[in-house]
Formats: structure tokens, sequence, C-alpha cells
């Protein structure tokens, strides 16, 4: 049961990075727009209550931004794994499991995630019995 869970969300996690892929491209935003268009030519002009008609165009822009917006996010989220790429790779003792983090799974980021806040924990324990040493020796 747990590895068909495991499994599920793989392929839901391929599904979503498809999608936000095809939502934040111009062609979805293209045929978004030609959409929207073409709703507006054919109901603005034929109904008479006002208030469906500022509706409807409030409806249209709200859609159409959501490929802006997509596209905006898949940038920035491209950028900042470029950045984080960087700056792994330059940096001698740090671990490369951490490259690439936008192709793995929910799981495996919380995953590495923990191990992080763990390692993080022992460290801090680490100065904390470092600093004690070092106030006893200056005490005496």
């Amino acid at each position: 049961m747990k590895n068909q869970s495991l499994h599920i969300e793989v392929l839901f996690e391929r599904l979503t990075l498809i999608v936000t892929k095809v939502l934040g491209s111009y062609f979805a935003f293209i045929l978004a727009l030609t959409l929207v268009l073409f709703w507006w030519s054919t109901n603005l002009f034929t109904s008479d209550n006002w208030h469906q008609n500022i509706g409807d165009i409030i409806f249209g822009f709200t859609f159409l931004s959501l490929f802006i917006i997509q596209k905006s996010f898949n940038r920035y989220s491209a950028l900042i794994h470029l950045k984080m790429n960087e700056l792994i790779s330059s940096h001698e003792r740090a671990k490369n499991t951490v490259m690439n983090t936008g192709n793995k799974t929910e799981k495996e980021i919380r995953e590495l995630s923990e191990e992080y806040i763990e390692s993080d924990a022992t460290f801090e324990k680490e100065v904390n019995n470092a600093l004690n040493d070092v106030n006893t020796e200056n005490q005496v």
C-alpha cells in the first residue's frame, strides 16, 4: 500500500511539473486570450445585463492573469534554482544532494529538510558545548 502511495505521489509530481510548464508557456496564454476575446465578443454585446458583463470582464482578466502569474513564477523559480545550484557547486564541503531540488518529490524534499534540521541541532549542541568548555577554562 505504501509503495502504491509513493507511486501515485511521483505521478502527481510529474503531472504538476507538466501542468506548470504548460500554463506558463506563451502558447497557453495566446490560446486563453483568444478564448476570452471570443467569449467576450459573443456575450458582452448580446447581453443587456451590465452587472453580468462587468463580472465577465473581471473573470476574463482574472483568468488571463493566471497564465501571466504562472509564467512569472516559472521564471523566478528557475532563477532561484540556478543561483542555488551555483552557490552549492562553488562551496567545497556542500552536499550535492540539494542540487536540482526542483526535480525532487515532496517526500524527498521533506527528508532533506529533516536531515538539515537534525544536523543543525547537532551543530548547535556542539557549539554550546564548546562555549561551555571555553567559559569553564576562563573561570579557572
